[in-house]
């Protein structure tokens, strides 16, 4: 079946403004999808549907929305009228680096209304169309974060290993109804990310900051997954460090990851 026979008309992405979600706007756009774009950059989102127009044959839609909000679903379904979403991209998501108990809370919560709520609703919402329909996808953005436990991004961690058990289990779920779902977890990625999580990958060493991919790269290997497996682990380096990690004791992991995190990320002031 063809690609867009399969997951059209229209695809819904969240986190669109830039970075990983704007890369999948482009790469769909270039299959012949119409996109809904959806953050809560409204300016960014007319351009990037404009640009999207002008180069594709296709229709975009701009809907801004803050996805921490309670009546979000709203804004998205109203905006979206009668358009007929067949492929969902979760990607929209936050995280910020550094100890849990220096963290405000209310910051917390909502990243955890952002990370979780928000792609679980939709999920929900969308799912039970693509059900009826007995086609369409659902891409749920994880990440490496969200396969080992992650110290300096601990609850970033487990927010993105709650992505990734809900993508894996609708895989077999929505599977027999003829929905593909797929967990996509990248590791570091080049995008606005680093800056709102206050990470500077500039004075990384060349072993850790050659690792960073490009969201091109990593929305190709989510795309290529989608319908044949249920995760995906852009590049062959961050596979076999999944791989490494599966096979050290419990506690080396998380313990290198921390000495690592301690290393890149910016010291604390002194007391």
């Amino acid at each position: 079946m063809a690609f867009v026979d399969k997951y059209g008309p229209w695809a819904l992405i969240t986190g669109a403004s830039a970075g990983i979600g704007a890369e999948f706007a482009r790469q769909l756009a270039a299959k012949g999808l119409n996109v809904a774009l959806v953050a809560r950059r409204d300016e960014k989102l007319q351009a990037l549907a404009e640009d999207l127009e002008s180069q594709y044959d296709i229709r975009a839609l701009a809907i801004a929305a803050d996805l921490t909000g309670d009546d979000f679903l709203a804004t998205i379904t109203d905006a979206l009228g009668t358009r007929h979403i067949g492929l969902l991209v979760n990607n929209a998501g936050s995280g910020f680096t550094g100890e849990f108990l220096d963290h405000d809370l209310d910051d917390e919560l909502n990243l955890l209304a952002l990370n979780c709520r928000a792609p679980l609703i939709l999920a929900h919402h969308f799912g039970n169309r693509m059900r009826d329909d007995r086609r369409g996808g659902i891409i749920m953005l994880a990440s490496i974060a969200g396969m080992v436990p992650t110290p300096m991004f601990a609850h970033y961690s487990a927010t993105k290993a709650w992505n990734r058990f809900l993508g894996e289990g609708l895989h077999e779920e929505l599977g027999r109804d003829g929905v593909d779902v797929v967990s996509l977890c990248p590791g570091l990625t080049q995008s606005e990310f680093f800056e709102h999580a206050n990470v500077d990958p500039s004075g990384w060493p060349t072993p850790l900051s050659a690792t960073i991919m490009s969201a091109e790269d990593v929305v190709k290997a989510g795309l290529k997954g989608l319908g044949r497996q249920s995760q995906v682990v852009p590049g062959i380096s961050y596979r076999m460090l999944m791989r490494a990690s599966r096979l050290s004791p419990g506690r080396l992991t998380p313990w290198m990851i921390d000495r690592v995190m301690r290393f890149a990320l910016p010291k604390r002031p002194a007391e």
